[in-house]
């Protein structure tokens, strides 16, 4: 068997008018507590999904201790991030919605609906089970489901990324890509029908989900941290779907990119490629993000959708003390001890 090149999902950018304070509200709400950088820059190497202009930028990447990927908070400063001018519904294309894990769903859903000032779903039975959906203060739609992968218990009802929901036209292209993508993965359903638990306000329309998982494997430094990969490709059979970020930058309003931990851009790079899946962006060198540094690249899947790639070359372990890791002098791709990990506590915030 070939080495793994990604490990899990590093994390979710999510677009929003003022990064500090969406970010307020994921640490309180979803426990996102744990700043791995916080950095105010321009973004000139994004210009093909930013009109062609260098922009600037505040993004925030905080993780979640619990496990599970993390969320990169992000906002224009140089412009004012733009809403998308339509009602986004499941199978639009794009990223529909975040999967967060539960280890207790029921307790998360009883803190979702005393702490969020915002929409929460009832409990119901979703194809793989129980779970329910919410939405945050910026319009974006997330599930809560249970997981079986977890970092470390933190007493806290929400843990990290387990994975997304992505609007696409045809599944079954889809999921060429994303089987090409993640190496191993397996369908856990596949499903056409109509779903009583769909957020949407067209009702009786039909769609096709399929689930897909990568269970966790203890390769790569961060792999104990991040843990399994769910995706759920939803397709609408009723209606032609919209491109959620149509006529809108990166970075704009809403869930911008899907980013996965790599662990050999060259080889991955060179694979891809030969499947007709070529890279649009790459850093090709090591990208400073404040502490934290790594190549990073994007490609699209067959709607569009942005993935990016992330291979992690400097990691803050302890901004305090100046005590960064340096992932590159590692020459095996085994997980780093978990205490090394759980050191990243100590840059918490709270409120």
């Amino acid at each position: 068997m070939s080495a793994p090149l990604i490990s899990g999902i590093q994390q979710v950018g999510i677009g929003v008018q003022n990064a500090p304070e969406a970010w307020q509200w994921y640490r309180r709400i979803l426990g996102f507590d744990v700043p791995v950088f916080d950095e105010k820059a321009e973004a000139p190497l994004m210009t093909p999904y930013t009109g062609g202009a260098v922009h600037a930028r505040h993004a925030i990447l905080a993780i979640n201790l619990a496990g599970g990927g993390g969320l990169e908070i992000w906002s224009f400063t140089s412009r004012t991030s733009q809403p998308a001018n339509f009602k986004t519904e499941p199978g639009d294309l794009g990223i529909n919605a975040i999967r967060f894990k539960s280890p207790d769903v029921k307790k998360a859903h009883e803190w979702l609906k005393s702490q969020s000032k915002e929409a929460v779903g009832p409990l119901v039975a979703l194809p793989e089970g129980e779970g329910f959906w919410g939405t945050d203060p910026y319009g974006n739609t997330f599930q809560i489901t249970g997981d079986a992968s977890w970092f470390q218990k933190t007493g806290k009802p929400v843990g990290g990324v387990a994975g997304v929901v992505v609007g696409v036209t045809d599944v079954d292209k889809s999921l060429v890509f994303y089987k090409n993508l993640l190496q191993p993965l397996e369908v856990v359903y596949d499903k056409t029908g109509v779903f009583e638990d769909l957020p949407t306000s067209i009702p009786g329309q039909r769609f096709r989900r399929v689930l897909l998982r990568k269970s966790f494997t203890p390769e790569g430094a961060f792999s104990k941290l991040l843990g399994d990969v769910q995706i759920e490709l939803i397709q609408a059979l009723d209606r032609t779907p919209k491109k959620i970020f149509e006529n809108r930058f990166w970075g704009d309003c809403g869930y911008i990119h899907l980013c996965f931990d790599t662990l050999d851009m060259d080889t991955l790079k060179t694979k891809l490629q030969a499947q007709g899946y070529p890279f649009t962006i790459d850093s090709e060198k090591s990208f400073g993000m404040e502490s934290a540094a790594g190549r990073f690249a994007y490609l699209e899947d067959p709607d569009g959708t942005l993935i990016e790639l992330v291979e992690t070359h400097k990691l803050p372990i302890l901004k305090k003390i100046g005590w960064f890791l340096d992932i590159q002098k590692r020459k095996h791709q085994r997980p780093l001890p978990d205490w090394m990990l759980k050191m990243m506590r100590l840059n918490r915030v709270k409120d």
